[in-house]
């Protein structure tokens, strides 16, 4: 999904990036309960109700309920930033100083054939020092917040909140008075924590509502329970069109007070019958 360079000092190290987690969440549209056919959702003004493309359409900043700044094509061009291609490293840190509640989302640094060298020196240097790096880098046209650290035998690249977007636990309610905890009570609870007590094996835990959907979902195709969405109507443009005609004309006449002459009428009424074609005698 990118190809660039983490850079420290005066050290590249072409890499390329790649997605390491996906998700497997089930993914289901919804369908018109009556006919099953999948749910549209159209981009609508409720002031002008008519539908609104994407070239009517700005961003707006709600400072307050209904009330808005407005920034135009102008004003984006001068916050985005063009697509980096490099991993700036800034600092390098402890790991452990970097709470969990930071991380965002992992990507894999996979070395370019002409940066394996630089590669292995960067992580074996990380490896040695116990250390990783802060980086900044601009994913999608905004600067990103990075730590480059060391997985089993690869380097990956953790996205991190800004310090700004990680909420204080100030704002947490806390109960009045806090409770005191017994030394028996802190005892068993520890007892407890050490009989459960184990390392991480990630293989062990199962997605059990994921499972049980495939189960369910699986069953109802092996016993045919499916179901698609009706047939389209076939189209009547062209009749629906005449008889519009007819009827806007007829509407049109009695409106003026003139009756439609018989000629006219005659002619609206053969032009909306079907015609017949004629077949050629056998000789």
């Amino acid at each position: 999904m990118w190809k660039g360079a983490v850079s420290f000092g005066l050290v590249n190290v072409p890499v390329r990036m790649f997605a390491a987690t996906e998700s497997k969440d089930l993914k289901f549209r919804y369908l018109h309960r009556e006919c099953k056919t999948p749910i549209q959702y159209t981009r609508t003004c409720p002031h002008c109700e008519r539908p609104v493309e994407w070239a009517e359409i700005v961003r707006g900043y709600e400072y307050e309920p209904n009330r808005f700044v407005v920034l135009d094509e102008e004003d984006w061009k001068q916050v985005e930033k063009t697509r980096s291609h490099t991993i700036d490293i800034v600092d390098f840190v402890n790991l452990s100083d970097i709470d969990p509640v930071y991380y965002d989302k992992t990507y894999y640094l996979s070395p370019e054939p002409a940066g394996t060298k630089a590669y292995q020196l960067l992580q074996k240097a990380m490896r040695e020092t116990s250390k990783c790096a802060i980086a900044k880098t601009v994913l999608r046209n905004s600067e990103t917040l990075a730590c480059v650290r060391i997985y089993g035998d690869v380097l990956v690249v953790e996205t991190l909140f800004w310090p700004a977007e990680v909420r204080s636990t100030q704002e947490l309610p806390t109960p009045e008075p806090i409770p005191d905890v017994s030394q028996q009570e802190l005892d068993m609870a520890v007892m407890l924590v050490e009989q459960l007590a184990g390392p991480f094996q990630p293989e062990k835990y199962t997605d059990e509502r994921r499972e049980t959907l495939l189960a369910m979902i699986q069953q109802k195709l092996e016993n045919k329970q499916v179901v698609a969405p009706a047939a389209a109507e076939p189209e009547t443009n062209i009749v629906d069109l005449m008889q519009a005609l007819q009827e806007s004309i007829r509407r049109t006449s009695e409106a003026k007070g003139t009756p439609l002459a018989p000629t006219a009428a005659a002619a609206l009424t053969e032009s909306v019958k079907p015609k017949r074609t004629r077949r050629k005698r056998s000789s």
